[in-house]
């Protein structure tokens, strides 16, 4: 695939979250293995059928600061660059069995720049799994998962780099290369930004029972505009 060059900066219509509202553990597991766990500050008025909405609905064209584009774009204006559905789910669209196409650059550097093609292997009201795999086996996997809480919604990412087999040691020790430490907070800080968004966009475009769009009548597009 030709690589996608990082295009102008979107407008900011929202402050993004600072690493400190999260707890981060970062671990380092045998076989070359390691684990990152965020555990984001409650999202407020925000709950799972919303989640999973969003999730669906990555794709949806969606007003942002006056222009026509993707959700996916909107949801990080300085570091999402692309998103395609490469495969479908068996009932259409983006669910279980789908796989997604993300390019993105974290902090906007094109020593972060990822490009990859991930399957869907869960998505429901309690989260959404992304796997990649070689030969059958994980060595790649982003698990986001959430729930209802009284402040809102609890959300938790744990991104898994590396396999568990040490047969598959000289993957971990490329991944290791190819996605050092400085990449790794780079991830961290995105994914803190990425995830803390949502609770700007999302009272925007459904509703509380993530059923159904909310069309703008200015655009004819759901609309996020700054508040």
């Amino acid at each position: 695939m030709a690589k996608i060059p990082i295009p102008l900066a979107r407008p900011m219509l929202f402050p993004l979250k600072p690493t400190s509202t999260a707890r981060i553990s970062i671990q380092s597991l045998s076989n070359f293995r390691r684990r990152i766990t965020i555990d984001h500050q409650p999202l407020a008025g925000i709950n799972p059928k919303m989640a999973l909405w969003w999730f669906r609905h990555i794709g949806t064209p969606v007003m942002y600061a006056g222009a026509q584009m993707q959700a996916y774009l909107a949801w990080h204006p300085l570091d999402h660059i692309h998103w395609a559905l490469v495969k479908p789910a068996a009932n259409g669209g983006a669910g279980e069995g789908a796989k997604f196409r993300i390019v993105e650059a974290f902090g906007r550097a094109d020593k972060f720049y990822v490009d990859t093609v991930d399957t869907v292997e869960k998505l429901d009201e309690t989260g959404i799994r992304l796997v990649r795999r070689v030969i059958g086996v994980p060595v790649l996997q982003l698990e986001h998962t959430w729930s209802s809480c009284t402040d809102g919604m609890h959300y938790v990412s744990v991104l898994d780099i590396g396999a568990r087999s040490s047969l598959f040691n000289p993957v971990n020790r490329y991944l290791h290369r190819r996605f050092p430490s400085a990449m790794v907070e780079a991830w961290v800080r995105h994914n803190i930004e990425e995830v803390g968004n949502l609770e700007n966009l999302l009272p925007s475009l459904c509703d509380a029972d993530g059923d159904n769009l909310k069309p703008s009548s200015r655009f004819g597009l759901p609309a996020i505009e700054s508040r």
